[in-house]
């Protein structure tokens, strides 16, 4: 995505038309609004770059995430996620008012939401790691949700509960699909990986490729020493990332392979060497917990 003046529109919501109360006084527009926040009801919620069907597809929102509205007309909402600042559009009718904070997420790769706290019956709505939930009661080895339903209890983590090892996190995903824009089980592309990843443990991470490499953890020297890379250092391309595995290895969602795998990272660079990433352009290496 290409750069442009002024604040950036991924991360701002403003418009010709339009704009967020508080830019007031660093974006002109003819109007100026408080957001509305509202939540996500849907499993995974597309944000589209344009109010249409086959808009392309910047970044998902999972199943009980925050969207703050801007706008809402002909039924899309246009605003921005409170957990990552993206700012674009989804279908309205996929967000519902409902104020309770959650207690719980989702830690497993991926669970479902019963009808029933019975595994034998059928499942209603798959959920992937990182959606949120608030809990209300229990039965047996499932949890109940305030919006009805069941999940098994041992997919659950209380809120605020993170994960010391988050390479350990992306290694779940390994054989996920790839897909442009993902950050879901289902599919995922290589940022959105490093951002579910770290979101495990308890790591703040905005969404798109350069975005994290300008923000996370500190840049090792150069010239770059690719003999002294360690688990959990952050490898940099234009346009894309991977995660070290170990000192030889790293697990990256990527276009070759079609999904998240791991391979030797002399393979990698050798490969993304022939594409338009061309070659590494930083490795960050995040603080020891």
């Amino acid at each position: 995505m290409s750069r442009e003046r002024g604040p950036d529109h991924r991360l701002n919501a403003y418009r010709d038309d339009l704009a967020a109360a508080h830019l007031r006084g660093e974006v002109s527009a003819p109007r100026f609004v408080e957001g509305v926040d509202r939540i996500v009801r849907a499993p995974v919620l597309p944000l589209l770059r344009r109010p249409e069907p086959a808009a392309p597809m910047d970044t998902q929102l999972l199943h009980g995430e925050t969207f703050r509205v801007y706008e809402e007309k002909s039924g899309w909402a246009w605003g921005q996620s409170l957990l990552d600042d993206y700012v674009g559009y989804v279908e309205a009718k996929e967000l519902v008012a409902r104020p309770a904070r959650p207690t719980h997420t989702v830690a497993a790769l991926r669970t479902f939401i019963y009808p029933k706290p019975d595994l034998k019956t059928r499942p209603a709505i798959p959920l992937s790691m990182n959606a949120k939930l608030k809990i209300t009661g229990a039965r047996g080895n499932f949890s109940e949700l305030d919006t009805g339903g069941w999940v098994f209890t041992a997919h659950l983590a209380a809120a605020g509960a993170h994960v010391r090892d988050f390479v350990a996190v992306a290694e779940e995903f390994t054989g996920v699909p790839y897909l442009w824009g993902g950050r879901d089980s289902m599919g995922v592309d290589c940022s959105g990986l490093v951002q579910m990843s770290l979101e495990r443990a308890g790591i703040a991470s905005l969404r798109d490729t350069d975005m994290q490499e300008a923000t996370l953890g500190e840049a090792l020297p150069e010239p770059l020493d690719f003999t002294r890379l360690a688990r959990g250092d952050l490898v940099f391309w234009k346009g894309h990332v991977g995660i070290m595995v170990d000192a030889e290895r790293m697990i990256h969602a990527n276009a070759h392979h079609m999904r998240v795998a791991v391979e030797r990272l002399d393979i990698a660079m050798s490969r993304i060497a022939r594409s338009e990433a061309g070659h590494v352009t930083s490795i960050k290496r995040l603080a020891r917990r």
